[in-house]
């Protein structure tokens, strides 16, 4: 019979070899039961992904964004009531009945800044040249808390606020209240030619049956929606702070893991702070996933059965949601 590390290992072979590849991370009951790398980080140095290797988490990213608003709550800074106006006040007057729950929960009916960028562009997009694009739009796409639309508007906007409430960048208050209070040494909000990353993952897409680095686009510079990258032992670390009160209270916690608001998306009851939330027999599962160009990961957590999945790769498929689900089941169902 095999050991669930065989099992594990048959069932992530497609990330093996000389291709892009992927990093997991099992934990169970507070105990690291998998932790491994498969494939190459980078194709063109032919370098392996470690656990070390740091990944683009894409929106995975939008629980840290999350979580640095409620220690501003908790700071008493600023409340999740406060109108997004209050700290952005050039927004247009539709966003005037925006709060910061709404962009959180994605009720804003903010339009996405994706569809109103220019068609080319120079560069890159900041969080600040979003901020411009949404100053023109004196619109939105439905009342604020009337309804759910997934919305990177949203969580790009709530950085800008973590930056202009706390009075330092978004990078430096994550890395001061968030990665070095927790030893996540590798975690970092990227920023092209003021970060660096000692293990990086580059990523690729499957272009006419080739490998194609695709590390970069025109979307991939904003923070506060996607533009962290962090390891799978950063990301135990940040696992283990989420059972317990050394980063949030538990009432702070609790109100992150709450389904706010319906959604109709797949394996989704409810969005809450920067997690999607759905029913199980093992208890809520709260989990994110996170596609960007050349990277797709996934992060799940039931917290009831003390089991936590993580896996992030850097190429542009299979999405890992499923495949994470299957990893899962050999903690949860033993007998499959």
């Amino acid at each position: 019979m095999q050991s669930m590390a065989e099992r594990v290992d048959a069932m992530m072979a497609d990330y093996g070899g000389d291709r892009p590849g992927a990093a997991l991370l099992v934990v169970r009951d507070g105990r690291v039961a998998v932790r491994k790398g498969y494939g190459l980080a980078d194709l063109e140095a032919g370098i392996a992904v470690t656990p070390h290797t740091a990944f683009r988490l894409a929106s995975v990213s939008k629980q840290f964004t999350a979580a640095a608003i409620l220690l501003l709550a908790q700071d008493g800074v600023l409340t999740l009531d406060d109108p997004v106006r209050k700290w952005l006040p050039s927004l247009p007057p539709a966003t005037d009945g925006i709060t910061l729950h709404h962009l959180l929960t994605h009720t804003s009916g903010l339009v996405d800044y994706e569809d109103v960028m220019p068609e080319a562009i120079d560069g890159q997009l900041a969080d600040g040249d979003v901020l411009h694009l949404l100053e023109r739009q004196d619109r939105l796409s439905f009342a604020p808390g009337s309804a759910y639309r997934y919305s990177n508007s949203g969580y790009v906007l709530l950085g800008l606020v973590v930056a202009k409430a706390s009075r330092r960048d978004f990078p430096a208050f994550l890395r001061e209240r968030i990665f070095l209070p927790l030893g996540m040494d590798g975690a970092v909000a990227f920023v092209d030619g003021a970060s660096t990353i000692d293990d990086r993952a580059y990523g690729y897409s499957r272009v006419d049956g080739r490998w194609t680095r695709t590390d970069q686009g025109p979307t991939s510079a904003t923070l506060g929606d996607g533009g962290l990258y962090a390891s799978i032992d950063d990301l135990a670390k940040w696992d283990a702070a989420l059972h317990d009160d050394r980063l949030l209270p538990d009432a702070l916690r609790r109100l992150a893991f709450t389904a706010h608001t319906p959604t109709d998306e797949a394996d989704v009851d409810g969005y809450g702070y920067g997690w999607r939330v759905h029913a199980t027999a093992n208890g809520p599962l709260l989990w994110h996933s996170g596609e960007t160009i050349g990277f797709r990961n996934v992060l799940l957590r039931w917290p009831d059965a003390g089991l936590t999945v993580v896996l992030l790769s850097n190429r542009n498929e299979p999405e890992p949601y499923a495949l994470a689900r299957r990893i899962a089941a050999l903690s949860l169902d033993p007998a499959r």
